[in-house]
């Protein structure tokens, strides 16, 4: 499994992730257990202190409370069951969280939602040697020897190492060097694919081409609406409930992982076939915001609008996104995001823009022209001649200047009919 680590330049080194799970024995998983809720009471602590020194107006960041921590240590014995470098790691994320949300925006660690992991930031610490066709283990500080399923080889040099347990399972995860270079040239120069990401069918293309498939069966499915309401008549913080949680947590690890494999596989068939990628910029967590409200002012269609949140989670757009930035970097593949603005209203033929346009979920039938097509197609053909038309102008990035307006933009208030602009961005994904 290959995860993004930084977007790559043309002409860098890649760094890529290699994840394997771990065998270990029960005095392990307890060492990794105290490490990992070691970590999580550093994380908390740090975040506290750095909410109560904006509260009065002052800052505080890494280098001093790294230096805090190490004085900390000779106090609490507790402090020093888990390795130094891992929690001087533990407040460089938690620095690096809050310079790039904001403080307050950053979330506690919470024992119960929290997934433990802890990262070793050293990689010239660890060795690793593979025992046989299927087994390999890894030497990490305090832990000793690790045995891990090698289902593949690493590839390059280790820069560090996360460890991290999911669904009851713990996994181990080498961050690598890899001796490739992002591509200076896409091997099929001036080709270009439009993306509409929807919930009837994740991915459709401008070329017609659909891809989608079920990520939990129906006997899965049951199941989880079982435990569901199982776990809402249990008393909460009973071993029971824990029970069931687990078991819930089982069945959607194997959803995550057949979701992850199929954004992966789908961008790397699309970055291999394309030079330029383009989707929409999608505002995902605007889009799957609840539609509660308030207690003075209760929202409207609640139920429906949790459904359509499900369904736009459940299809991984977001996933499909990172997935295709990180194969990108292996063909030399530019993704572009245009503005997602009248997509779906928009005629390709013509240019004609009209609610009327979208006859249904499925069918687009242009009022002026009377062109007809697949709903979806039509909107991947408009975001593939936005892309074409930013990429045309030199300026591929989202948030460019106003000034360059690409001709036959789909994006924007169309000159000749008016109409105001739809709420929220994605409008085409209300309807999908």
């Amino acid at each position: 499994m290959r995860y993004v680590h930084h977007a790559g330049r043309r002409g860098c080194e890649l760094l890529s992730g290699r994840r394997y799970r771990l065998e270990l024995t029960s005095e392990q998983a307890a060492q990794c257990q105290e490490f990992a809720a070691v970590c999580r009471a550093v994380w908390n602590t740090g975040l506290e202190q750095r909410r109560e020194y904006r509260r009065r107006g002052a800052w505080m960041n890494y280098v001093p409370q790294a230096a805090e921590l190490a004085e900390a240590k000779r106090e609490h014995e507790w402090l020093r069951a888990a390795p130094s470098h891992v929690l001087q790691q533990t407040l460089r994320d938690l620095d690096r969280a809050c310079r790039e949300h904001g403080t307050f925006a950053v979330r506690w660690r919470s024992r119960i939602r929290w997934a433990p992991s802890f990262r070793f930031p050293a990689g010239d610490r660890i060795a690793v040697e593979r025992l046989g066709r299927k087994w390999g283990r890894a030497r990490l500080p305090k832990l000793g020897w690790v045995r891990f399923r090698w289902s593949r080889p690493l590839g390059g040099q280790i820069r560090s190492v996360t460890v991290s347990c999911k669904s009851g399972y713990w996994f181990i995860s080498f961050l690598v060097e890899d001796s490739e270079n992002t591509p200076e040239r896409h091997a099929m120069p001036g080709t270009a694919v439009g993306i509409d990401r929807g919930v009837k069918s994740a991915v459709v293309t401008s070329d017609g081409a659909c891809h989608d498939r079920e990520f939990i069966t129906p006997g899965e499915a049951v199941r989880y609406r079982r435990l569901q309401q199982r776990l809402a008549r249990q008393k909460k913080g009973s071993a029971s409930r824990r029970r069931t949680v687990a078991a819930m947590g089982r069945i959607m690890r194997h959803v995550t992982d057949r979701r992850t494999d199929f954004c992966a596989r789908t961008a790397h068939h699309i970055v291999q076939r394309n030079a330029l990628v383009v989707l929409e910029d999608l505002r995902i967590r605007n889009m799957t915001a609840s539609a509660k409200g308030t207690v003075d002012k209760p929202g409207r269609q609640v139920r429906q609008k949790a459904g359509l949140n499900r369904a736009i989670l459940g299809k991984g757009w977001h996933r499909l996104e990172l997935a295709l930035t990180s194969a990108a970097r292996h063909t030399g593949t530019q993704v572009v995001k245009v503005d997602p603005a009248y997509t779906s209203m928009s005629c390709h033929a013509c240019r004609h823009t009209a609610p009327e346009n979208r006859e249904s979920q499925a069918v687009f039938r242009c009022r002026a022209c009377g062109h007809r097509d697949l709903a979806d197609v039509n909107a991947a053909k408009n975001i593939k001649a936005a892309g074409l038309a930013v990429s045309a102008c030199g300026d591929l990035g989202t948030g460019r200047s106003m000034k360059q307006e690409p001709g036959g933009r789909v994006t924007g208030r169309p000159p000749s009919e008016g109409k105001p602009r739809p709420s929220g961005r994605g409008d085409a994904k209300i309807r999908t």
